[in-house]
């Protein structure tokens, strides 16, 4: 396809993003050296939590930031796109995968797990954490793309390097919760995220159809040719920021229902530990006020 870079041209740009540079060599140390505090106490670590942090997590990351989408951010609309899709979608679920929370748990004593335990009981935290913050952000994030303000992003360096940190960690607010099922959620709350993760499913594809079927420019950024033969024109990059829009929001949002599937299998499995606990005086006693409430509401 004309105006489209090979495999080969994307596999062959690469460049060093100092700041993503930065981000992943910090992250890293804090692992380690919270895998080390663990031996330390006596206890163990696995080593695939490990090596899934640093290679699927840290390296999804380094990829996306040192690849064409880091090099050619500023000058590329799809390249832009793309990269800020991928780290708000699909970088923080390879991240999650190392299970950062439950080392950090892990790592500390009685009170430390305390502290991280109100953290994460927090309200802040609650509300990132689930199905429905996602969905409003990521579309909210999204439609950005359709207006100037993603032209001022993509051609300030400051704001592309603020981009890089910032993005991934709005995602992992959101993946960690769900990932590691910190917050315990009831089965009728997974149900509803279930049916608000399979609405985002089509709120997401917006912004991607519009972007792909706009036939003027519409997030008026710089205007950058470069004596490359795959280099597109602006329309024709906006249509392939769109088309790559899609499918990542589409494809991302996949693995999101599979966690809260994972969720809402271990949120039935507590509340069905619960009712077995019970005697059967204390389930007629729940009967009877359930049935007093439903009449109640009924006006019986």
């Amino acid at each position: 396809m004309p105006n489209t870079p090979s495999l080969a041209v994307i596999l062959s740009i690469w460049g060093l993003d100092p700041v993503a540079l930065g981000a992943i060599a910090a992250a890293a140390a804090l692992y380690l050296a919270g895998v080390a505090r663990v031996h330390r106490r006596g206890g163990t670590w696995p080593l695939h939590s490990t090596l899934l942090f640093l290679l699927l997590g840290l390296g999804s990351y380094a990829v996306v930031t040192f690849s064409i989408l880091g090099v050619y951010s500023g000058g590329l609309r799809w390249a832009f796109t793309t990269r800020i899709a991928l780290l708000l979608l699909a970088v923080p679920p390879a991240i999650a995968a190392g299970r950062p929370i439950a080392l950090l748990q892990a790592s500390l004593g009685e009170a430390g797990r305390a502290r991280v335990g109100r953290i994460l009981a927090s309200r802040a935290v609650r509300i990132f954490g689930n199905a429905m913050f996602g969905a409003v952000f990521s579309a909210a994030l999204f439609a950005l793309f359709l207006t100037p303000v993603a032209g001022v992003a993509r051609g300030t360096p400051w704001i592309g390097a603020a981009l890089t940190v910032a993005v991934p960690l709005v995602g992992l607010l959101m993946v960690l919760p769900i990932a590691e099922d910190t917050a315990n959620r009831s089965s009728l709350f997974i149900t509803a995220e279930f049916l608000l993760a399979f609405v985002e499913l089509l709120i997401d594809a917006i912004p991607g159809i519009v972007l792909r079927l706009s036939p003027a420019i519409l997030d008026h950024g710089p205007r950058i040719v470069m004596a490359l033969g795959w280099w597109p024109s602006p329309l024709r990059d906006q249509q392939l920021a769109g088309d790559l829009l899609w499918c990542i929001a589409e494809g991302a949002d996949l693995p999101i229902i599979v966690l809260l599937l994972l969720r809402w299998a271990r949120s039935d499995k507590r509340e069905s530990k619960k009712f077995d606990e019970l005697t059967d005086e204390q389930l007629e006693e729940l009967n009877r006020e359930h049935l007093a409430r439903w009449r109640e509401g009924h006006g019986a």
